[in-house]
């Protein structure tokens, strides 16, 4: 019979987290990340990888210290994810297969403008009837490109890395907007408490910065123009914010029952006690202005977790930095922790100094709230020097501050109605 300290309140598996592993702008490795985000220091720079004359956003927090076979999205992604993954095992004492199952949350694929044009040079002269989609089918089995086939197949990041770290089962690969790195964790967490598996493997990546995403984010008036200088430009949850800075990363958190963990002898480094997901169906991409399906989202977290508002003593908020996306988390915050929100629990963003990591960023955010419990480290929301009155929040100005933390909140709110709260802590209890 198994024994009930290893149930939850509702008689399901505690799932415990027995690795991390994290890559942003500020670094490779949790121990680099983590002091670069403790210490205020900003990841954002002004775009290398491509011209940016014309475009009113020339910054962004990408990733371009790892190697990779050809420039486009998903080598980069795929890159990040097994280099994560890689430390997160490590981490965990794991080795050889992992046998268990693996959640991806990747980017939407497609290929690089410049692939696009190569491959259109390459194809045969187009006829009067002729289908252009024919003569670049003639054109790839000329001269195959396997690279290029990697580059147009949503699940080739997955099956990739499940070959390369022996997972079992088909892989799973998600995209919900900025809550994918969320919704990949709670996967594994209902994986594990569903009894299909002992463990998982939980990955989000996301290497999809181009001038075609700035121009598309830029067009939603959706990304920061503060241009100069650019580590000031993520500034959340103040009153002269303008939209938020894309950025790259990727995380990976190994989850475990907790009952498997501590027979393997492993360390525990923290629990995921809750997850809540809910949908806003007010429009395409802005959340509903009254907060109402955030606020479900946060209640739904803290009900699958058992716990109540006032266990919580820490939120990493999702904090984009944008005019409408930090008034609406603010208000479904306020609505459900009420006044003590305002001077009584510090919510900080991560966003601050790595930008926004997109699909990877519910996992990147699920990593610094763990170590922020493990550490008892409250990391700032640098650039916060001019604060929005409508908005009274303790976010941790500017410099770090030390905190004992047993129960973090971390809010997920994406594009296509996408909400994801995850409800992490230091003890099963």
């Amino acid at each position: 019979m198994t024994n009930t300290a290893f149930k939850d309140h509702l008689g399901r598996p505690i799932i415990a987290v027995t690795g991390m592993g994290v890559i942003t702008s500020l670094g490779q490795g949790l121990a680099d990340n983590w002091a670069a985000l403790t210490s205020g220091t900003s990841g954002i720079h002004k775009i290398e990888r491509f011209p940016t004359e014309g475009l009113s956003t020339r910054i962004s927090g990408t990733v371009d210290f790892i190697a990779i076979p050809r420039p486009n999205a998903v080598e980069r992604s795929f890159a990040m994810a097994r280099e994560t993954t890689t430390e997160a095992l490590a981490q965990a004492g794991l080795s050889g297969d992992f046998e268990g199952p693996l959640f991806l949350a990747a980017p939407p694929v497609e290929p690089e403008w410049s692939d696009r044009f190569e491959l259109a040079d390459r194809a045969p002269p187009p006829q009067r009837d002729g289908d252009a989609y024919d003569r670049f089918l003639t054109a790839m089995r000329q001269r195959p490109d396997p690279v290029f086939l990697e580059a147009a197949q949503f699940g080739s990041i997955s099956e990739r890395l499940s070959d390369h770290f022996g997972t079992r089962g088909l892989p799973v690969t998600l995209s919900t907007a900025c809550a994918s790195g969320a919704t990949a964790i709670q996967l594994g967490v209902e994986a594990i408490r569903q009894g299909r598996t002992d463990r998982a493997l939980t990955v989000a990546t996301d290497g999809s910065v181009s001038a075609e995403a700035l121009i598309r984010f830029s067009l939603l008036s959706a990304l920061s123009t503060q241009n100069d200088p650019p580590e000031k430009a993520s500034k959340p949850f103040s009153k002269d914010r303008d939209g938020f800075v894309i950025a790259e990363g990727a995380a990976t958190l190994v989850l475990e029952s907790l009952e498997s963990a501590v027979a393997r002898g492993a360390k525990v480094l923290g629990i995921l006690k809750g997850c809540g997901e809910k949908a806003d169906h007010f429009h395409r991409t802005r959340s509903s202005p009254d907060g109402g399906p955030a606020i479900a989202t946060i209640r739904a977290a803290l009900a699958d977790a058992g716990i109540g508002e006032d266990a919580i003593g820490y939120i990493n908020a999702h904090g984009t930095s944008t005019p409408e996306n930090d008034k609406m988390e603010y208000g479904a915050m306020l609505s459900v922790f009420g006044e003590r929100l305002k001077d009584g629990i510090p919510c900080s963003s991560n966003k601050s100094m790595i930008g926004h990591t997109l699909t990877a960023a519910g996992a990147v955010e699920a990593v610094f709230s763990i170590q922020t419990m493990l550490t008892g480290t409250l990391p700032p929301t640098i650039n916060y020097t001019n604060p929005d009155a409508a908005i009274q929040l303790d976010v941790v100005p500017n410099v770090k501050r030390d905190a004992e933390v047993k129960a973090v909140l971390s809010n997920s709110f994406g594009f296509g109605g996408q909400n994801a709260s995850l409800v992490m802590t230091r003890e099963p209890a």
